[in-house]
């Protein structure tokens, strides 16, 4: 496949792992009227990774692995908007020091870009070590299907994915199609360059019929009739790939997150059902 992948600029930016915070005492509602005290965002995640399912956890919206967030605004906006699926992370501090992971997706909202690191390294981390993303990514275009964004996703790993080309669309295996109607938390958003937006999983009947309560982190599925190059709104015929980043939520409008990797308003994107599509297929974790 023909891409300008030769023309993206790599860069570096770092980011603290980010210590979890916890709002006034902790407790709130969810939609189901139950009260509780949840684990959610930041810190490092032991015993929750990539190819984990994201439904049933006892917590709300958590991110896997390490959770990163750089304390200064500007800086972290960048960590943000140019970090990428599968971007190459080192630990540069600490007991941990040179030790290699990988960027596996981005939480709007709390602005944490979330990294995959090996057990072993995970239990030598601290809430103090920094970590340096090699960026490299936005701005990749496929010449022969310009009407495809490609958008959050490392150029290489872009290509380990088992893309099929057709003459005027490309197949791409996902786990699962999400009806327009399913997605909520993160819709007004000018740009899914930055973060994700998230599967609604209150109505769990309708969940378990479309095959969605098995979800994994790291899953690839399909957004249909959603264009997401302009932030997300509904367009009839459209469509768009994602990764599932974060656990599901108790909170109304919530639920998994999903970031985007491509999009395309005209069909060219066809998705192919693959209950074994997870980025976890495509790079060693």
């Amino acid at each position: 496949m023909k891409t300008n992948k030769d023309k993206l600029v790599k860069q570096s930016v770092q980011g603290m792992i980010a210590h979890p915070k916890v709002k006034g005492d902790g407790y709130w509602v969810g939609n189901d009227g139950y009260g509780r005290i949840s684990m959610s965002t930041g810190g490092i995640t032991y015993n929750f990774q990539v190819g984990d399912r994201c439904m049933d956890i006892v917590g709300d919206h958590v991110e896997p692995g390490v959770s990163i967030k750089n304390p200064d605004a500007a800086q972290n906006n960048a960590v943000m908007c140019f970090s990428c699926i599968a971007n190459e992370a080192v630990v540069v501090t600490g007991a941990a020091k040179g030790a290699k992971g990988y960027v596996t997706g981005k939480h709007g909202g709390v602005d944490h870009v979330i990294v995959h690191f090996d057990e072993e390294v995970l239990q030598q981390l601290s809430l103090n070590d920094w970590i340096e993303i090699k960026i490299c990514g936005q701005g990749l275009k496929l010449f022969d299907y310009p009407q495809v964004q490609v958008m959050n996703i490392d150029p290489e790993f872009f290509e380990k994915l088992p893309i099929i080309e057709k003459k005027e669309a490309i197949e791409v295996n996902v786990v699962a199609k999400i009806p327009a109607y399913l997605m909520g938390a993160g819709l007004g958003a000018t740009t899914l360059f930055s973060g994700d937006y998230d599967i609604m999983t209150q109505d769990k009947e309708a969940i378990k019929a479309l095959g969605l309560d098995d979800l994994c982190i790291g899953d690839l599925v399909y957004i249909e009739d959603h264009s997401c190059k302009h932030g997300a709104h509904y367009k009839k015929g459209s469509g768009s790939i994602g990764v599932v980043v974060h656990s599901d939520s108790h909170t109304s409008g919530h639920g998994p997150g999903v970031v985007v990797i491509m999009s395309a308003d005209d069909g060219s994107i066809i998705p192919v059902i693959d209950k074994n599509s997870n980025i976890k297929k495509y790079i060693n974790c």
